[in-house]
């Protein structure tokens, strides 16, 4: 078969054939990667995938290069020209418009083509081609977005969605206590490397790797020992992320008083439903959308009061999370006022629920009503912020709340004499069989989980 249809060859054809070119694909698909106006010159070069445009990158991954520790931004050019040495406009993947977080400025040392395992120099590269930058590594972690517009505001490029999160959790730390400084590095590097593992650390004191299985996190946890750290490592059992969630409204109305007792919160809460938070982890209702395209899928699709719509403080956690506070009061003075603590406390409180400090999914707290002292100096953040979310835990415990766990749903092609091996693995693992096909005109069997 290799000899006949050699792999390579087919596939680099079939591209060649039927794949379309970046000057014809750019032009239906710029409404969909580019996050700012459809009609700006940014759009518009995108568009007709023009060289003399203004310079575009998406910065998909982060590959290792052969200097220790570095790595190469791989990417590829949407419009305009990148040239060693050129000034660019980084924006990373906490870039919020019209905010300073995450945004350099800085110059592209050099840029190189990827062939295969070795990389070649080369002076420029126009839109429509891969491209690594060397030397702006260390202001991005995973993606981003590169840009010559250093005027006024710049729009990045759409993130891209993965179909799997990271689940699978282990707590790693170095044998040797004096190698936590290696360790910590090589977990900084582990994480640009690889698009889906998340390294955090935990208030616990404990570092924890993230994967999407236990597969994945076995090969991470491989990387960080033999290349990235550099030494050796004591690994935990794996654990797997929950979430918490409500299962009914709440029972009664919540109220919360600040330690001075001149502020009282009044909420209620309700589940948000499962369509609606799949929506919202996908991206399709998300906190920055444009406030009448998200009032009426939510009035259409989830039969929301029209002013609820409007009053959303925000999302979370991280501010993109499917959980949510609504403000129904009405005619409560100095409202604008405590937002800002009412929404940093959520973003917490939404990190770490009640139950046992895993994420929240799936709830949307209402603020029914305030009491505010009338001098600012009493209704501060220090006296707000520890109140509401006294308020949130309070309400998610009148919900009836529970424990969402995550399924890994895959399916497994093995022959029927193996079978056994596959049920008894899958009972050990608490697995559910959905159902199981025979592939007719072969021995093999197709097992759905």
């Amino acid at each position: 078969m290799s000899k006949w249809l050699p792999a390579a060859d087919c596939l680099l054809e079939m591209m060649v054939l039927h794949l379309p070119s970046p000057k014809v694909a750019q032009k239906y698909r710029t409404s969909y990667l580019y996050e700012g106006p459809q009609e700006d010159e940014v759009a518009t070069a995108m568009r007709a995938c023009d060289p003399k445009g203004p310079l575009m990158i998406y910065i998909s991954k982060m590959v290792p290069s052969t200097d220790k520790g570095r790595f190469y931004a791989f990417g590829r050019v949407f419009s305009g020209t990148v040239a060693s040495g050129q000034k660019v406009r980084i924006l990373g993947a906490n870039y919020k418009l019209g905010k300073k977080d995450d945004l350099y400025e800085k110059n592209i040392q050099r840029t190189v083509l990827m062939m295969g395992r070795t990389v070649e120099s080369i002076p420029d590269v126009p839109c429509g081609n891969t491209v690594a930058l060397s030397g702006i590594d260390q202001y991005l972690i995973k993606t981003g977005t590169i840009t010559s517009i250093t005027e006024g505001e710049s729009h990045p490029i759409r993130a891209m969605k993965y179909s799997v999160s990271p689940v699978v959790r282990v707590a790693v730390k170095p044998k040797n206590p004096a190698d936590l400084p290696k360790l910590v590095e090589g977990l900084k590097k582990l994480s640009k490397s690889d698009p889906l593992v998340l390294c955090e650390y935990e208030e616990s004191g404990e570092n924890v790797i993230a994967g999407c299985g236990e597969l994945h996190v076995e090969i991470c946890l491989n990387d960080l020992e033999k290349d990235f750290a550099q030494c050796e490592i004591i690994r935990s059992d794996p654990v797997v992320t929950y979430k918490e969630t409500m299962t009914a409204p709440s029972s009664q109305t919540a109220m919360t008083k600040s330690q001075n007792k001149h502020n009282r919160i009044h909420g209620t809460a309700g589940p948000l439903g499962n369509e609606l938070s799949e929506l919202i982890e996908n991206g399709d209702v998300t906190a920055s959308q444009d406030i009448k395209g998200r009032g009426k899928i939510l009035c259409d699709d989830f039969e929301w009061e029209k002013d609820d719509t409007t009053k959303i403080w925000c999302f979370g956690p991280d501010n993109s999370g499917p959980n949510m506070v609504v403000d129904i009061t009405k005619g409560v003075q100095y409202m604008n006022e405590i937002k800002e603590s009412v929404v940093s406390s959520f973003q917490w409180s939404s990190k770490q629920g009640v139950l046992c400090e895993e994420n929240m999914r799936g709830m949307r707290f209402n603020i029914i009503d305030c009491e505010l002292h009338t001098d600012a100096i009493h209704r501060g953040g220090g006296q707000l912020m520890p109140a509401a979310r006294r308020l949130f835990y309070a309400l998610e415990l009148l919900t009836e709340p529970t424990l969402l766990e995550p399924i890994f749903s895959c399916d497994i092609t093995a022959p029927m004499d193996s079978m056994g091996g596959v049920y008894q693995s899958l009972n050990q693992r608490r697995g559910q069989v959905i159902e199981e096909i025979q592939i007719s005109g072969t021995p093999l069997n197709l097992v759905l989980i």
